[in-house]
Formats: C-alpha cells, sequence, structure tokens
C-alpha cells in the first residue's frame, strides 16, 4: 500500500470539483469509510482508495485497506495533509475512495409491479437531494428521477447525505415533459406535492402506481407541470407557517405511502 501519486492527488481534486462522466457511467467520490463500506457491500466496483495512516487504527478499516488491495483496488496509506487536499470536505473522516456507478434510464426506474417514484424538480441543494434518497430508500421508494437543475445525486455533498441510499436506489435523470408522458405511458399515477390548494396528502391512495413530484427550494414545481398531473396534494399546517423544508415534506408523504403499503 504505497502513498498516492501525484496523479491521484489531482484525480480526486478534480472529482471533487466536476463528477466525471463515461456515458451512463459515473465515477463517484466517496468521503468516509461508511461509503466505502456500503459502496462494496452494494457491488459497486471501487478503484481507488486513500486511508490516514491513523484511521488504519481501526481493525475494521484496515480489514476494509486489505480487502480493497485483495479486489484490484489502488489502496494509497497518505499523510492527514495530503488526505486534506484529496479530500472535498473541511475536516476529513481519514478515509476517501473512488468508485463507479450507471444512471439508470427512464425505462428502468418505471419497472416493476407497483412502482413509488420519486421525481425531484430543480431541488438545488445538494444536501436536501441526499436527505431525500436517504428517506426514499428507507420508506420503500423504488427510484428516484431529478430534472432540471436539481443537484447531481451522485456529487460527493449529495453521496454523504444519502449515507449509502444513493449507491443502491435506481437513480435516473431526465426532463419534466418526458417523464410525465413516460408516467402516462407506464400508467403510473402522477402526485405533485404543492404548497397549498392541493388534497390532504393522507387522504390519498398511494397503493397503486405512483410517481411523486417535488419542487425545489423556495419556488417549488412550475406551474405548468400542475394541469399535467392526475393530482395535486398539499401538506395541512397551521397558520403563519406556509411551507414546509422540502425534504421535511417528502418524508412526511413517503411516510404515508410507506404506512398504506404496509412495506
Amino acid at each position: 500500500m504505497p502513498g498516492a501519486p501525484h496523479s491521484s492527488v489531482r484525480r480526486y481534486r478534480e472529482l471533487a470539483r466536476t463528477p466525471t462522466k463515461h456515458g451512463r457511467e459515473r465515477e463517484l467520490l466517496l468521503d468516509g469509510s461508511h461509503l466505502l463500506f456500503e459502496a462494496r457491500a452494494s457491488g459497486l466496483a471501487v478503484e481507488s482508495a486513500a486511508f490516514e495512516r491513523d484511521a488504519l487504527t481501526d481493525p475494521s478499516v484496515r480489514a476494509l485497506a486489505e480487502q480493497l488491495a485483495a479486489e484490484g483496488a489502488d489502496v494509497f496509506i497518505v499523510s492527514r495533509k495530503v488526505l486534506e487536499s484529496m479530500s472535498p470536505v473541511k475536516t476529513p473522516s481519514g478515509v476517501i475512495g473512488i468508485a463507479r456507478r450507471s444512471m439508470a434510464t427512464l425505462e428502468q426506474v418505471l419497472a416493476g409491479s407497483q412502482p413509488l417514484v420519486v421525481v425531484a424538480h430543480d431541488v438545488q441543494d445538494p444536501g436536501n437531494v441526499g436527505g431525500i434518497m436517504r428517506t426514499a430508500e428507507a420508506a420503500g421508494a423504488t427510484a428516484f428521477v431529478v430534472s432540471a437543475a436539481t443537484a447531481d445525486p451522485f456529487g460527493w455533498k449529495a453521496l454523504r447525505g444519502s449515507m449509502g441510499s444513493a449507491l443502491r436506489l435506481p437513480i435516473a435523470r431526465a426532463e419534466i415533459g418526458g417523464t410525465l408522458q413516460a408516467m402516462r405511458a407506464a400508467r403510473i399515477r402522477t402526485i405533485a406535492l404543492v404548497p397549498r390548494g392541493g388534497q390532504a396528502f393522507f387522504n390519498i391512495d398511494f397503493r397503486t402506481p405512483v410517481a411523486l413530484f417535488l419542487g425545489g427550494e423556495g419556488a417549488g414545481l412550475p406551474e405548468v407541470v400542475s394541469p399535467q398531473v392526475d393530482q395535486l396534494i398539499s401538506i395541512p399546517m397551521h397558520a403563519p407557517v406556509e411551507s414546509l423544508n422540502v425534504g421535511v415534506a417528502a418524508a412526511l408523504v413517503l411516510y404515508e405511502a410507506f404506512r398504506q403499503r404496509g412495506v
């Protein structure tokens, strides 16, 4: 397990700024041993990993480094200073790695007998995107679709926020018009969460194939979307509160679906 060459350090820095794409395949920057453990458990190929020397005093982390090396990954032992230059976070955890994963197609994410698809449109905060993916997987959602200016679900911030869910949940990127058309063709009911004016979400039947559309922070869903979906839903709340964080709102609705589906 040698130290990291300059070319590898540069690769990590560049990946933190601009995720690398190879067609639908993506290179993922995984910060922290937890995400590396999750990547291996999810069957993803970890190509490279760097471990701060002190992190290897943890037997589980040392075993991880040895397993990755045995599987053919480039494994480096580095100083704290070098790791800080490779990691995008201010206080690195001591472990960082690179894995690969492919984006799904719309056809793939809509497959199955009882889909529950979450569509994030213009959700720009990567922390929100990661948190929604985590909640979606926990509540039994079958896929996640991002459109417009939604933050990259495979960016390092969203990956950290998802706590590993982005490594397992089928994820696709598509424009909103094409997504709505695909939902209609697949006979998946489309439901848009809006701040006010919709039916109370706990009065909606989520036991059928459903796609939940979420709008971005502040602006919400564009007006052109509302007439194209099957139902509008809202979360009842006492005045003067008018809206909730998109991640909180998504969690409330998804767990109502979880309750109804008995997952």
